[in-house]
């Protein structure tokens, strides 16, 4: 009786293993974006605003033949209609409401997929004072869905992220280099936490943390949970500092434009990472974590970075929020750690841990992350449904 239980829980880990990582998958790498460029010269606006092509055939229908394929001439047509929608969920203030003229509809690729730009000029009723931003893009129907400010205003430079719960902003000519900080800080946390693929990575690492192998296997017969949670968080410990140590150097580095990689190769990279962990823990290969963490966290160092390349970082507090930025990931992934470590070691002994989260946990990780992989490297769509 007591093994059929085990048995259905079993069952029911993958269950919910291949639920969850299906709706990591289902995002791919991140969450819905856009990027709003706004520069603030006096009473004079200008904006640019990439919204991606999915977000707007999700919102208002750009698909006519119903094809999957969005064409220009589709987007052309939906002109009108989109930047209607659009700009009743953008409004700038500075001394009062902002009046904004369209004046142009673009297309651009970021690293997952295409973006219709449309650039709009306006004017203020006043040259100075506090200047506001009310951001309501898809909120009412993707409550994940954020804005990335990049916000140049009178010579002074502002980055944020603009969610359901920071949808309207306030803006001073200058912003101090704690307050700098404190916003990249914030950017950071928020980065880990819809990186599904870094954070498939990381959990790929942690799971035989709370596992010890017997005759030199982990198979399912030949594993057993550690004796102490002091052992366990050692191993974590290692793992951790070593994935720190990695992405903190390549992300400075990218960030600083010292190095730059294509996104392409860096996201094919990422994934092929997610692999390589959860094939490692079905057939150890690698035995020191800690060094699988360094190597491959120097790569996702770079994608880290992608999220800066696209807000920038303020001259006048560039190694500050940097190192806020920085900070801020290592704070969403220890709180990850948080959560997870103590779960997996009170669950260790069990079948349900042993063989559902850790076992098919693994292989579902590796089947997701493979199909990123291809997703990726040869720009194919392997999830039809997003």
């Amino acid at each position: 009786m007591r093994r059929g239980f085990w048995g259905q829980g079993v069952v029911q880990a993958m269950a919910m293993a291949w639920l969850v990582l299906m709706a990591a998958a289902a995002q791919a790498h991140k969450s819905s974006d856009s990027y709003l460029a706004v520069r603030a010269q006096g009473d004079q606006v200008s904006v640019q605003w990439d919204i991606a092509l999915r977000d707007i055939q999700f919102a208002i229908g750009l698909d006519a033949n119903g094809d999957d394929q969005i064409t220009w001439g589709e987007l052309q047509q939906k002109q009108a209609e989109l930047q209607a929608w659009a700009g009743s969920r953008l409004a700038v203030q500075r001394g009062g409401t902002c009046s904004f003229r369209q004046q142009g509809l673009q297309v651009d690729e970021h690293t997952d997929g295409s973006y219709a730009v449309l650039t709009l000029a306006g004017q203020c009723p006043q040259r100075s004072g506090p200047f506001s931003i009310q951001y309501s893009l898809l909120f009412d129907v993707d409550a994940q869905h954020r804005g990335l400010l990049k916000l140049d205003l009178d010579g002074a430079t502002h980055s944020a992220v603009l969610g359901p719960q920071s949808g309207v902003l306030k803006f001073s000519e200058a912003a101090t280099a704690g307050d700098q900080f404190v916003q990249y800080l914030r950017e950071g946390v928020w980065h880990i936490w819809i990186g599904f693929d870094h954070i498939l990575f990381l959990i790929c690492l942690l799971l035989p943390a709370v596992l010890t192998r017997r005759g030199g296997g982990l198979s399912s017969t030949g594993m057993r949970g550690v004796g102490g949670f002091r052992e366990a968080s050692v191993g974590v410990l290692w793992v951790v500092t070593a994935f720190t140590l990695a992405h903190s150097i390549t992300l400075s580095l990218a960030a600083l434009e010292i190095i730059s990689l294509p996104s392409r190769l860096v996201e094919s990279a990422i994934a092929a990472s997610v692999v390589f962990a959860a094939a490692n823990n079905l057939r150890p290969v690698v035995q020191q974590r800690w060094l699988m963490a360094f190597c491959f966290g120097l790569i996702h160092g770079f994608g880290f970075a992608s999220v800066l390349a696209e807000l920038g970082l303020p001259a006048n507090a560039l190694v500050l929020s940097l190192v806020g930025f920085n900070l801020g990931v290592e704070l969403g992934q220890m709180a990850i750690v948080a959560v997870f470590l103590p779960l997996a070691f009170v669950l260790r002994h069990t079948p349900f841990y042993q063989r559902g989260v850790f076992r098919l946990g693994s292989w579902a990780a590796m089947l997701v992350a493979l199909a990123w992989f291809v997703e990726r490297a040869f720009n194919l769509s392997i999830f039809w449904w997003t």
